[in-house]
């Protein structure tokens, strides 16, 4: 298995990227919509969207079409790298990249702007790990155009619902408020603000899932304040819930001290019980000096 250490980061965002794709003539009567101007009494008006808008469930294919379109067109002109970083790096209007070096990514984000720029579309709000990505690139196109980078922390970004601290390369998280009651309703909201997509904090959400598993089991009401043990269960984790600003998760698995020339196995372990079940994942890297292991 071949492994590449990507430490640099670069981020960025399409502004108003539905807006910038342009609805065929002939498809604009599925977004007609009716316009009054103040009084209601008044006749509406009838108007026509030519762009796509949010909320609409065609727009994200639509606007990922011509994205790519864009990136077909002018691949010859800016390059193979760029190309396939729109194909394969892009979530709808976000940019998630990581490479080699920061002269790689300044050169990529520099092509991105302008191949973008082609099929009509402004990628800004720029962010990186690496502060000499960020001082080549034009101040108002950052994502913070404020940020002092010779006195100032990079800051914490969020990122498809993750909190992604830029200064440290690392992967945290905020706690949530616990104010809700008691109940069953109470619960799921809460855990429902825990957002986790990559499953880090399933051993901490497991306890509370195996919890509203007896609540249905018991026929609770969604409204009605529980009791006993099941109260007890509620209150110990909600009690450590701050406790989850004190992770942090390395972005980059590899240990820059480990040689290009090491040897990768990926080991995956699952289980199950009568109340879940679960995987685990291990990257293990080795040269002939040392081994690592990453969960």
């Amino acid at each position: 298995m071949r492994f590449r250490q990507e430490e640099v980061v670069l981020v960025a965002d399409i502004e108003q990227m539905f807006h910038q794709v342009r609805v065929p003539a002939e498809d604009c009567d599925a977004l007609r919509f009716l316009w009054w101007s103040g009084d209601l009494n008044d006749e509406p008006a009838e108007y026509q969207m030519l762009v796509h808008i949010f909320g609409a469930t065609s727009s994200p294919c639509c606007s990922n079409k011509a994205l790519r379109q864009t990136a077909d067109d002018n691949e010859d002109k800016y390059g193979s790298e760029a190309a396939e970083t729109v194909c394969r790096n892009f979530y709808v209007d976000d940019l998630l990249k990581s490479v080699q070096t920061t002269d790689q990514a300044t050169a990529l984000a520099v092509k991105l702007t302008a191949m973008l720029k082609e099929g009509g579309f402004h990628l800004t709000k720029f962010l990186s790990n690496r502060r000499e990505v960020l001082s080549a690139l034009p101040t108002q196109e950052r994502a913070n155009p404020t940020l002092n980078l010779e006195l100032d922390q990079l800051p914490i970004n969020r990122t498809l619902g993750l909190h992604w601290e830029a200064e440290r390369d690392v992967f945290c998280f905020e706690t949530v408020s616990t104010s809700k009651p008691a109940t069953k309703r109470g619960i799921l909201s809460t855990i429902s603000s825990l957002f986790d997509p990559l499953g880090f904090l399933s051993p901490f959400i497991l306890p509370i899932k195996v919890l509203i598993q007896d609540l249905w089991k018991g026929r609770v009401e969604w409204d009605d304040e529980i009791q006993g043990h099941h109260l007890k269960v509620w209150r110990q984790w909600t009690g450590s819930l701050p406790r989850l600003e004190d992770i942090k998760i390395p972005r980059c698995y590899r240990n820059p001290d480990i040689s290009n020339s090491c040897t990768v196995q990926l080991h995956v372990f699952s289980d199950a019980s009568e109340y879940a079940y679960s995987a685990a994942a291990y990257l293990r890297l080795s040269d002939n000096h040392r081994d690592q292991a990453h969960c």
